[in-house]
């Protein structure tokens, strides 16, 4: 017989009751309200995005990359696995206790990769951050933009006003990136509106489904030209 879930801890949000939960040693979900953010045992598409958003990377000097959404640290664990010893990498997190938690009861999934020298975590919506790098100083634009966030794009995504994945938000994006620079995307499924507006903001465009059988999710790897 299966083990129950057991609620290691749950706190208030804005969207609903964020709970993490557990069932055996490394079995663990992410919930908010009644929806499933994440399950431990199925997180290969968030390890390709972030592989795929940092291999143009492994090896440059000190690359600099923003990852928007922690979870339970698996793409974090992949960018970090790609980059190189001098690299900076910025995570964007909503709720601080997400950090904790991948400090804490979720720490052995991923070898504590948020206690890795190279990570720096910001309490603070990704899409702000966003916007003060694009409005800054070039020289510290991002390498690498990877969102991966339980709101994806998709076809109810406003075309121009979306947040992230709206026209206006990609510009925005394209502007907080350095030459040849990726904005790389995790969703639940294909959305032609997306690909088509990374495309029409200058990116070359591709999107893959990662694994064989069962769910699989798209990445989308959007890369600027080199000037």
């Amino acid at each position: 017989m299966a083990q129950a879930w057991k609620i290691v801890e749950s706190v208030a949000t804005r969207d609903g009751i964020l709970e993490l939960r557990q069932r055996g040693e490394r079995d663990f979900l992410i919930t908010v309200g009644a929806q499933v953010l994440m399950n431990s045992s199925a997180h290969r598409s968030e390890v390709a995005l972030g592989r795929l958003a940092c291999r143009h990377l492994e090896h440059r000097a000190s690359p600099r990359v923003l990852v928007g959404g922690l979870g339970m640290g698996y793409t974090l664990k992949a960018v970090l696995d790609t980059l190189p010893g001098t690299a900076r990498v910025v995570v964007a997190e909503l709720n601080p206790v997400v950090p904790e938690w991948c400090r804490g009861p979720l720490a052995a999934l991923t070898d504590c990769a948020v206690a890795d020298p190279r990570v720096t975590i910001e309490i603070t919506d990704v899409a702000d951050l966003i916007r003060r790098t694009a409005g800054g100083d070039p020289v510290h634009g991002f390498d690498a933009v990877v969102l991966d966030l339980y709101t994806g794009p998709d076809t109810n995504s406003h075309k121009r006003d979306d947040p992230l994945y709206g026209s206006t938000a990609i510009a925005v994006t394209r502007a907080a990136l350095k030459p040849n620079g990726v904005f790389a995307v995790w969703g639940e499924n294909y959305d032609a509106g997306f690909y088509k507006r990374l495309v029409a903001a200058g990116f070359s465009v591709a999107s893959e489904r990662p694994g064989r059988g069962g769910l699989r999710h798209v990445v989308y790897v959007a890369t600027l030209p080199s000037s």
